[in-house]
């Protein structure tokens, strides 16, 4: 039996919990290392995995610790320096989204990646979730047909502050379009990546709050491929719980409503409120 692949995290907020207990509850993982920022996650941390080493500082961590993998889930401004370090000390990187908050930071980081081989993978989750696969699978095996228009809604209750108050912090969270929709973009390209790359964007946002008019609390985009299909994707964070919707119209399902033909299945509809952010 080969030996486990060895976890070093950084970040054990809420979501790095969540990696954690996934790492620590797969066999073929050990979590051997976790930075934590404050002094009171770092006790959580070393009481819930007694045999990992315990870190204030991520850096620390990558130049000490004999590991595998890191795995970055700490907040989005510092993915680039975690990232550019493990990269450079020939780790495999695991790197929560976004990639960065800034194009530049993201240029740098692929650069990283790329000379280092490719050890980089980004936490587009969805498309390994059976649920939203699903939707994939049926267009892979053309039983709905070839996708024409893809909705991709969420309606949520507001983000939570994050450790030091973070995610409501312009310079550090960059965008809320980098937390919840950046998956929703990925997960619409991905049902239209027959249609290959946007080439048209329009987008528009407006906020709450006049302290922070950049943190949009409404936010639409729409996008289209050179072959006309397109795909729209919402958000709101002026509701309750977490109820995300997603529709698709193909070619294959519009043929069958003309036809009268019972039509597949191919609308999906997800409520959840655990572990949103």
């Amino acid at each position: 039996m080969p030996a486990p692949v060895r976890f070093a995290l950084a970040g054990y907020g809420a979501w790095g919990r969540y990696h954690a207990s996934s790492i620590a509850s797969n066999p073929e993982a050990e979590l051997v290392a976790v930075t934590a920022a404050s002094e009171a996650s770092r006790a959580a941390a070393a009481a819930d995995y007694p045999q990992a080493r315990i870190f204030a500082d991520p850096l620390e961590m990558i130049t000490t610790t004999d590991c595998d993998v890191v795995d970055i889930v700490t907040p989005s401004h510092t993915h680039r320096t975690i990232a550019e370090a493990a990269l450079a000390a020939g780790r495999f990187v695991l790197l929560e989204k976004p990639l960065a908050t800034t194009l530049e930071d993201c240029q740098a980081i692929v650069r990283a990646a790329e000379a280092a081989g490719g050890r980089l993978a980004i936490g587009h989750e969805f498309r390994f979730s059976s649920q939203w696969g699903e939707i994939r699978r049926l267009i892979d095996q053309g039983t709905i047909g070839r996708p024409q228009y893809v909705l991709v809604e969420l309606s949520r209750k507001p983000y939570r502050l994050g450790a030091d108050g973070w995610r409501y912090d312009p310079d550090r969270v960059g965008s809320w379009v980098l937390e919840e929709p950046i998956h929703f973009f990925d997960l619409a390209r991905w049902y239209l990546s027959e249609s290959g790359d946007p080439v048209e964007l329009v987008a528009y946002g407006n906020s709450r709050d006049p302290a922070r008019p950049a943190l949009y609390d409404n936010f639409s985009a729409m996008f289209r491929c050179h072959d006309g299909a397109y795909a729209v994707v919402s958000q709101t964070l002026a509701a309750f719980e977490h109820h995300q919707t997603v529709k698709i119209l193909c070619l294959l399902a519009e043929e069958s409503i003309r036809q009268g033909r019972p039509l597949p299945v191919a609308n999906l509809l997800a409520e959840t409120s655990a572990g949103a952010p």
